[in-house]
């Protein structure tokens, strides 16, 4: 049987080369406000249990262990979580690690909050996967839990849509370039990264499927969620064409 091929995300090296373009000061500098409102939403307190799937280096966990919620980080790349386990350390908080891939991952520990935050879904080469890590949310989710996804949607996608556009990032030049796939079912992004000391250019491309709020919560009912509302940030307000983001909750 013919091995199947590995999917962009899977990638070790592209984190390598991209995490920190992605993850810059910026980013880090938002976590803290950023799980400050993900506590208001969930009604966590110390001692909730919180299940970040896809946790990368560990930006939100960490700041949500120093808030005294029992983290647990899940994601497939080594080297994110070994970045997460680094920043843990660095802020002397206790951070649970699991590597292991979403489409499979069941806890026997059911949390009071799953986060999928920062556009990590919709990448995979399949709709019946996608939904497949939405399952298994679920799944890992107690009842009455809650699930928080921040992703780019459809309609976010069209209101902030741009060519591309270049800066300076991490010691590279950054360029991108972005194309819609189909009738707005998604959006490719190519980035360049040029080494600004040896010159030395890495590309990549990718396309992320683009739902609309309502397919996300057509989804999400079908799978089980008692609710599913969706906001256009993390502070309540409306999803409309003022939406900075798409933030779901969803209520097992």
């Amino acid at each position: 049987m013919k091995k199947k091929e590995k999917q962009w995300f899977e990638n070790e090296e592209f984190w390598n080369n991209y995490g920190p373009i992605m993850f810059d000061s910026v980013k880090w500098a938002e976590a803290p406000a950023i799980a400050e409102k993900l506590c208001a939403i969930a009604g966590l307190k110390k001692g909730s249990t919180v299940l970040d799937a896809g946790c990368g280096p560990g930006r939100i966990s960490v700041e949500l262990a120093k808030l005294g919620m029992e983290v647990t980080g899940v994601d497939l790349i080594k080297s994110e979580l070994e970045a997460a386990k680094d920043s843990a350390e660095a802020e002397e908080v206790p951070l649970k690690l699991i590597q292991a891939d979403l489409r499979q991952f069941t806890s026997e520990t059911k949390f009071d909050c799953v986060l999928n935050l920062y556009t990590s879904f919709g990448y995979c080469d399949t709709i019946e996967e996608d939904v497949q890590i939405l399952q298994k949310i679920y799944s890992n989710l107690r009842d009455d839990g809650f699930f928080i996804l921040e992703n780019l949607s459809r309609e976010t996608a069209i209101l902030y849509f741009t060519e591309g556009e270049w800066f300076q990032r991490a010691g590279k030049t950054v360029l991108t370039q972005f194309t819609v796939e189909g009738a707005w079912e998604g959006l490719r992004s190519k980035w360049i990264l040029i080494d600004e000391k040896t010159n030395e250019r890495i590309e990549h491309e990718f396309v992320q499927r683009l739902y609309s709020g309502v397919e996300l919560k057509r989804i999400l009912t079908g799978i089980g969620f008692k609710s599913v509302e969706i906001y256009g940030d993390f502070d309540f307000s409306p999803y409309n064409e003022k939406a900075r983001t798409m933030v779901i909750v969803a209520r097992k």
